[in-house]
């Protein structure tokens, strides 16, 4: 059995994933976007593997996601399950790009097809205006194993029915492929992912639990004075604080909250765990920090706490504002229950850079040593808006959203390759080693 299980972090809803190496590489991928997982994955070779693996991890994890419905059917009528249990389906999406890449392949005329249904097939091939193309399904009621899937796309092919097959499980298409059987693996698209994690979070007891817990917010309005001195009176000043408050009152009523200004220029508001996620998309963005820029130019620097009484969540919420103020203002962190932190949330610009300015050789000596175009992406970014290109490995792990132990083994490929140089080391205030100070050496390339 293959077993590359992804080490649970402390914290977060534990959630197992099942299924083969390529599928399982692109869930871990997309559910960087799902804070709230922590994920424990474990990758099989042959369908024999399934029900141990799944068994295994029941004890361990509060929901189980299987990468494509046939493992799923594998196991299903076998074991009972005392938790949620999802599968990622095959929709429209990922048919539609394997009946595009097949018939660039080898036309459209007849096809063997497994997993699917007939009524998907038809109407996915009557919008491409393929109204001749026949289609032979594998239509044994019984869940059928990777070997009964081989034999009939063979069988078809080799009487001619078919001249190409669609299937489900990519261990059969690489079967089929090694006997130059025409072929295409009907991969689940990434919005499948995503659509199967929201049902998976949805369904967790902890996430149930979560949506009434309390929230706290700390919110700086940074460098109130250099606005303030514009102003040509006093009046027009105390006119700015009153709109900030307002602004503040209506942000802080799409949240369903309470607000209190706190004197000065910062201000404090409760709400519940599910309303918050849902108004920052799941934390990936603070709408609040757009409106103060747009329509006041000003930047907020802002501090989330979460924990397990109002008290625990205050703090949480002090410290994570501190850590947007150390790191320059306009931010948004969250701290989590076990101190563990999200962010930086994305303020009043995308972390995002548009990456068809860069030359494509660039692109793809990046990509080879793990420096994937959302990481380069995200960098570039924040290098952009920051003008700043030396960073720890905690803040380089904040900007990608991965954990620092992922961040030190992507900084070890791209110190190998040159993209990175280490040029000091800084020491905290605590005992320890001291933490290396990366310079981004690639931007010089990327922008000169």
């Amino acid at each position: 059995m293959s077993d590359s299980t992804t080490t649970s972090l402390q914290h977060g809803i534990a959630i197992g994933i099942i299924g083969p190496d390529a599928l399982v590489d692109k869930i871990l991928d997309t559910i960087r976007a799902f804070p709230s997982f922590s994920p424990v994955a474990r990758t099989f070779q042959t369908e024999a593997e399934v029900l141990d693996i799944a068994a295994d991890l029941i004890g361990k994890v509060e929901v189980l996601l299987f990468s494509d419905p046939i493992s799923y059917q594998l196991v299903k009528d076998k074991l009972h399950f005392p938790i949620p249990v999802h599968y990622v389906p095959l929709t429209g999406t990922g048919l539609y790009r394997a009946l595009f890449c097949i018939g660039k392949q080898s036309g459209l005329r007849t096809l063997s097809i497994d997993t699917l249904s007939k009524r998907a097939v038809h109407s996915a091939l009557q919008e491409l205006g393929e109204l001749h193309t026949e289609a032979i399904f594998f239509e044994d009621t019984r869940h059928p194993s990777q070997a009964e899937l081989i034999a009939f796309h063979k069988q078809q092919f080799q009487s001619s029915r078919s001249s190409a097959a669609l299937t489900a499980l990519r261990s059969v298409s690489e079967a089929l492929t090694e006997d130059g059987i025409p072929n295409e693996w009907i991969a689940p698209t990434e919005q499948d992912i995503v659509v199967s994690l929201e049902r998976a979070l949805l369904s967790s007891d902890t996430r149930r639990s979560k949506e009434s817990q309390i929230v706290v917010g700390f919110i700086h309005v940074d460098d109130f004075n250099r606005l303030a001195i514009k102003k040509t009176s006093e009046h027009e000043v105390q006119r700015l604080k009153l709109d900030i408050h307002r602004m503040m009152l209506g942000y802080v009523e799409s949240l369903e909250g309470h607000l209190t200004h706190m004197g000065s220029e910062e201000y404090s508001f409760i709400t519940t765990r599910g309303i918050f996620e849902r108004e920052t998309g799941g934390y990936k963005s603070l709408p609040l920090a757009r409106v103060a820029d747009k329509r006041y130019e000003l930047s907020l620097s802002v501090g989330i706490g979460f924990g397990r009484s109002a008290n625990e969540a205050g703090t949480h919420a002090r410290l994570a504002l501190s850590r947007s103020k150390d790191a320059g203002g306009n931010m948004c962190f969250i701290v989590r229950e076990d101190r563990s932190i999200i962010g930086p949330l994305e303020m009043t610009q995308p972390l995002e850079y548009d990456l068809s300015l860069i030359d494509i050789s660039l692109l793809k000596e990046a990509d080879e040593v793990g420096l994937t175009s959302a990481y380069l992406s995200k960098l570039i970014a924040r290098v952009t808006r920051s003008g700043v290109t030396d960073y720890n490995a905690h803040e380089l792990a904040a900007t990608l959203g991965v954990t620092v132990r992922s961040t030190h083994r992507l900084l070890l490929a791209w110190l190998d390759a040159g993209f990175v140089e280490i040029i000091s080391e800084e020491r905290g205030a605590a005992r320890g080693r001291p933490k290396q100070i990366y310079r981004l050496s690639f931007l010089k390339e990327l922008f000169r």
